[in-house]
């Protein structure tokens, strides 16, 4: 049966909600604070406090994800898997940047549409875990869960969940993501000067080559065009950019969630695109409650235990009126189980009408312990993930818009394999993540280009 198709004059109100109501519902992976009084002050200064994005930010990028959704746009979203304070700083937000915009290029070169380009970071400070506590050398120890909740360091101090983190994470939210609209509005994104995006220390890659020769046919292409028409184009030095989180840590998100002037109903204005983690997406859990609720486009990430059922009730629950740009899906799979796990639900929900956008995350269902005892990812997994996922779709008669993956713009040791094929032993040189390992620039370039090569090769695929 296909779902209804919305009209736009109408606006219809989530019924009873506010932006507390999820406090009835079951709260999972909450931090317990020993200080309720200090927790309550620090709601109350933290929505006090200026919020982080526009209404008509939102709404822009849920119209750039609508479009998306219909093959006329593709979604990069990317970034670090938990940010931590000490990630505040120029040159990681920098090289941050660089990368995504050097990623962006490459598939607008490949796929020859433009790129929603949406930062998982200016918020990215809490992680779900997968025990309440950890246990090293017999000492037990409330589990690490974000800079935002207390501290990734063994010992009984700082385990402690602060509230006062949750303003440390809004004023370092809004550090990042005021310096990257500064370089973006200062011409650092310039289509006409991208060697602004080369990372100092890849200056030998064995991808550099293949990068420059596209950067090189794009300006090429731009001075023909401006040759022509005898003026500059237009566009050219700015793009947009948006940010996203899990939004886990919910007293924060409600703080954050305000009515603005001259629009209905209320946005979450801490972050432009949250998502609905994998261990929270529980149809009668306090985050599918809180999220019913926003104006923002949100997202949830669909794993190879979600049944059929599961995720249409949570269509229904998420996006009762079929709105396009509403709802992102992100499967994570696995590489070993995408082919098993994703085409039933493909066909459900193609069944069911509901508009949709799929994006795939090659990342999280592809994590291992190495040989030498790091959590790592094989880069070989995450491409056969991304590979197989375009073929999925291709199969089902949906489309496949955009990809989710935790990367970095640091000289990392994290993920094995990819140009440099980094083995076992290599994740001993730079391993910095204090939760999952990233991609590092290379292997983050790497799979832009392989996106572009498998959309190529499939003829640029539509849903039929």
């Amino acid at each position: 049966m296909s779902r209804p198709q919305p009209t736009p004059q109408v606006v219809k109100l989530p019924q009873n909600w506010q932006p507390d109501s999820w406090r009835a519902f079951n709260a999972a992976q909450q931090p317990v604070y020993p200080d309720a009084d200090a927790l309550s002050r620090t709601l109350d200064e933290l929505h006090s406090l200026p919020p982080l994005v526009t209404s008509w930010e939102i709404l822009s990028l849920r119209q750039q994800l609508a479009e998306a959704a219909e093959g006329k746009r593709f979604l990069l979203q990317g970034g670090d898997c938990c940010e931590n304070f000490a990630y505040c700083r120029p040159d990681i937000i920098t090289n941050r940047l660089k990368v995504l915009l050097q990623m962006s290029l490459v598939l607008v070169h490949a796929l020859r549409m433009p790129v929603v380009r949406v930062g998982r970071f200016a918020g990215q400070y809490a992680k779900p875990r997968s025990s309440d506590m950890e246990v090293r050398g017999g000492i037990e120890l409330p589990s690490y869960r974000g800079d935002i909740v207390n501290g990734p360091e063994f010992n009984s101090e700082a385990r402690i969940p602060d509230p006062e983190r949750m303003i440390s994470a809004h004023s370092r939210s809004g550090l990042t993501i005021n310096f990257v609209r500064s370089l973006i509005d200062g011409g650092f994104a310039d289509l006409h000067h991208p060697e602004n995006w080369d990372l100092s220390w890849v200056t030998h890659s064995p991808l550099a080559d293949e990068y420059h020769r596209i950067v090189g046919g794009i300006a090429d292409a731009m001075r023909f065009m401006e040759t022509l028409s005898g003026e500059p184009a237009h566009n050219l030095d700015r793009v947009d950019f948006f940010t996203s989180h899990e939004a886990l840590l919910l007293p924060y998100e409600q703080a954050l969630t305000r009515q603005v002037p001259r629009q209905w109903g209320w946005f979450n204005l801490g972050t432009h695109f949250p998502w609905i983690g994998m261990r929270t997406a529980a149809l009668d859990g306090a985050h599918v409650e809180y999220f019913r609720g926003i104006r923002n486009p949100i997202a949830v990430k669909v794993g190879p235990t979600m049944s059929v059922d599961h995720l249409l009730r949570l269509l229904e629950v998420l996006n009762p009126d079929n709105e396009a740009g509403r709802l992102t899906l992100i499967h994570r799979m696995g590489a070993q189980s995408i082919a098993e796990k994703l085409p039933p639900l493909l066909e459900a929900v193609k069944r069911e009408g509901a508009r949709v956008l799929w994006i795939c995350d090659p990342m999280h269902g592809n994590t291992e312990n190495s040989s030498n005892g790091y959590k790592t990812r094989r880069f070989g997994n995450i491409r056969g993930e991304i590979e197989d996922a375009f073929d999925l779709h291709a199969a089902a008669g949906t489309r496949l818009g955009g990809i989710h993956l935790e990367l970095t713009g640091e000289d990392v040791t994290e993920c094995t394999g990819g140009a440099r094929d980094l083995t076992d032993v290599d994740l001993e040189r730079a391993y910095h993540s204090t939760v999952d390992p990233r991609l590092n620039y290379e292997q983050a370039l790497e799979t832009a280009m392989l996106i572009g090569r498998k959309y190529q090769q499939l003829g640029q695929p539509s849903a039929r």
